[in-house]
């Protein structure tokens, strides 16, 4: 019985985590899953980004992003371009948590 806990557990675990937001960010765009700019305006963004100082916030698909150190750690790799034509997503980071969430969900698919 023990064992059939340990294992849905498991089971659990690692699909609550495979859409968590644990990002490292690159210096190469050749290397990057995504090419992010960062808008000063919350208005122009297609997502509002909260960054979270512990791995176990990032949970979901709504802009709770942790940025690790280490690449193989992360779900998506991505790199910050200075050119808004350059980008496939465009993100304002915010400084409260609530405030984190999608504002152009067709481009939800790029966190998956």
């Amino acid at each position: 019985m023990k064992k059939i806990l340990f294992f849905i557990s498991f089971i659990l675990f690692f699909i609550l985590s495979l859409d968590s937001q644990v990002i490292y960010s690159t210096n190469y765009k050749y290397d990057a899953d995504i090419v992010v700019y960062v808008t000063n305006y919350k208005y122009d963004a297609d997502l509002i980004v909260y960054k979270c100082d512990y791995k176990y916030d990032a949970e979901g698909n709504k802009g709770l992003w942790y940025f690790t150190e280490y690449k193989y750690d992360a779900n998506k790799v991505i790199y910050f371009t200075d050119y808004k034509y350059d980008a496939d997503l465009i993100v304002y980071f915010t400084n409260y948590k609530y405030d984190a969430k999608w504002v152009n969900a067709a481009k939800k698919h790029l966190l998956y």
